[in-house]
């Protein structure tokens, strides 16, 4: 079994700056695909930004400037470096991972951190 691990959400005050970490422990043989999503209340959880095994990032529209997703892969932990915060960042994050536990492969979602942006 696999477990996802975040930590670092807080409440801050827009314009600030936080770092979300997210650890993958387990049965782990290798990881792809690592992302950050968050959901705000009454809406759905949206892709914030992932990265791939490769170093390969993508990044949702709303945070592209201010978000950067690293990952180190010998530690089996995908980061989140929040900046500039704004009020409409407020949102439970997830942290998702494509495990692979040889011989199979599966999808895994932490159990959400929460930050808060203050106005």
């Amino acid at each position: 079994q696999v477990q996802l691990v975040e930590s670092g959400g807080a409440l801050v005050q827009a314009g600030g700056s936080l770092t979300l970490t997210c650890a993958a422990s387990g049965s782990i043989s290798s990881i792809n695909t690592m992302a950050w999503y968050r959901q705000a209340p009454e809406k759905q959880r949206e892709l914030v930004a992932l990265i791939t095994s490769g170093g390969s990032t993508n990044y949702a529209n709303s945070v592209k400037g201010r978000f950067t997703i690293s990952r180190d892969n010998a530690k089996n932990t995908v980061y989140l470096q929040m900046n500039s915060l704004k009020p409409e960042d407020t949102a439970v994050y997830y942290c998702n991972a494509d495990v692979r536990s040889w011989p199979t492969s599966k999808n895994y979602w932490g159990q959400g951190t929460q930050v808060t942006v203050s106005s």
